[in-house]
């Protein structure tokens, strides 16, 4: 991977080192690998029900995915249905009040980073400043090679995208000197609210992913971490971080075990307790969580599963006004 892009001007501070939850949003994407069967007959109604719970119960961040086409021999395991992230995003900003609004992860490097910029600028402006970018490179060949072209190079097109998109943040008029994204003197507005601009996560788990992180990121959302294996991920990160960006501040995230809470210690579960989840009480689910904070963890992703639209619901609930506030303490 090559290093010679710049890193974003302004540093994007941390959380104000507290420790927050987000979730990546069901329904809009559906991946066999992950999907619940209720989501597959779910309304628009319902998605938008969730939204609103989880706004209403202090979720830091709603997490929207990024495919615009999957080939035919992925249909079986990515499923084809995956909401724009963009236009949902757009969607979240207007019924929700105070809930950050993630791109999970957008495959960045697909687009010109002043489309880029034009479309989360906007999100960021009519939301009143709650965007945060998540970027990834990738992993679909026959989509990116349709929409961007050379697979095999996007980890290089990301690095220089990122710098791109900030720098289109950053300035009205940015100059983007290129290769791959060149441009001058072309005017960008509506302008981000956040200041100095929106916070750029960059998500992956591969050596690449992690130098990435380090170099260029505000945050990192990891991709498939095991928890083992999370510790050294972090610490690798920090090292190169105050070797290149001087210990710049930064997120770390990760993505919890699927979580499912019983309403009392003991109580019988909605959904099959044969299957692995991090499953107990209120106390049991937050001991758990409080792991992952000790690692250096600040922003937790939590899968809830449920056995339906209702029970996903209750389980937001819980987790916002029980299990949390445990991790807290």
């Amino acid at each position: 991977m090559t290093m010679s892009y710049s890193a974003p001007k302004h540093v994007v501070s941390r959380l104000s080192d507290q420790v927050v939850w987000g979730m990546q949003l069901p329904i809009q994407s559906q991946s066999s690998l992950y999907v619940q069967p209720w989501e597959l007959t779910a309304s628009v109604d319902d998605l938008a029900a969730i939204a609103v719970a989880a706004d209403q119960v202090g979720c830091y961040y709603l997490g929207v995915c990024d495919h615009t086409a999957i080939p035919g021999r992925l249909v079986s395991a990515m499923g084809s249905t995956w909401y724009d992230t963009t236009a949902t995003l757009g969607w979240l900003a207007a019924i929700t009040k105070q809930t950050h609004l993630l791109s999970h992860v957008l495959i960045l490097a697909q687009r010109h980073p002043l489309r880029a910029a034009k479309e989360l600028s906007t999100i960021d402006h009519l939301s009143g400043g709650r965007l945060i970018v998540g970027v990834g490179a990738g992993h679909v060949q026959e989509e990116y090679d349709l929409l961007k072209g050379d697979f095999a190079e996007r980890g290089r097109h990301l690095d220089e995208a990122i710098s791109a998109l900030a720098a289109c943040f950053e300035e009205e008029a940015p100059s983007l000197p290129g290769p791959v994204f060149p441009a001058s003197d072309l005017h960008l507005s509506p302008r981000p609210v956040s200041s100095p601009r929106p916070p750029i996560w960059v998500g992956g788990s591969s050596g690449p992913a992690l130098k990435r992180t380090a170099l260029f990121g505000d945050g990192w959302l990891p991709q498939g971490t095991k928890r083992a294996d999370l510790a050294g991920q972090i610490g690798y990160i920090r090292e190169l971080r105050a070797e290149h960006r001087g210990g710049a501040p930064l997120d770390i995230g990760t993505i919890a075990e699927p979580v499912h809470t019983l309403s009392a210690p003991g109580a019988s579960p909605s959904i099959d307790p044969s299957k692995y989840f991090l499953m107990g009480s209120a106390e049991e689910v937050a001991e758990s969580l409080r792991e992952l904070v000790a690692l250096g963890v600040n922003h937790l992703q939590i899968p809830f599963r449920a056995s339906s639209v209702g029970d996903y619901l209750e389980q937001i609930q819980r987790f916002g006004e029980e299990v949390f506030p445990l991790v807290l303490s």
